[in-house]
């Protein structure tokens, strides 16, 4: 009798900001219908270079243009998705500063700045909380 293969979980490739106030906070996101704060961004269209997926994602779901080059590619990151059950998120994370005002659009519901030492008292997607954001405490000092 043999026994039944697991079944690998489904990738979804996107492209996420690990975005800096002028202050030194960090931006968060929460979509319509959903509990979970994370970076901003989105999914990567085929063929579509990861840092112009981010800077379309920016645009259309806080307003925010970005000059692509000013984008700092930190490193890949992979958790469970947030909001897909039995999906697993492969984000290309880029490190972008500003000192403009955001505002939501298109799916995202509420934004919240946080001090990156802490989880700002909110429900964290496990990409937020487990990889990005222990990366940037750790990295920090390299990064300024």
């Amino acid at each position: 009798m043999s026994l039944p293969s697991a079944v690998a979980p489904s990738v979804i490739r996107i492209a996420a900001a690990l975005l800096l106030g002028a202050d030194g906070q960090t931006l968060l996101v929460r979509k319509r219908g959903t509990q979970a704060f994370m970076q901003p961004g989105g999914k990567i269209e085929a063929g579509e270079p990861p840092v112009l997926a981010l800077a379309r994602e920016l645009e259309e779901e806080l307003g925010l243009r970005i000059d692509p080059s000013q984008a700092r590619y930190l490193q890949q990151f992979c958790a469970p998705a947030a909001n897909e059950p039995g999906h697993v998120v492969q984000a290309e994370v880029f490190l972008v500063r500003i000192d403009t005002a955001v505002t939501p659009a298109a799916e995202i519901e509420e934004v919240r700045w946080i001090d990156p030492a802490s989880d700002g008292d909110l429900f964290l997607a496990p990409l937020t909380r487990d990889l990005i954001l222990p990366f940037y405490r750790k990295a920090q000092a390299s990064l300024a």
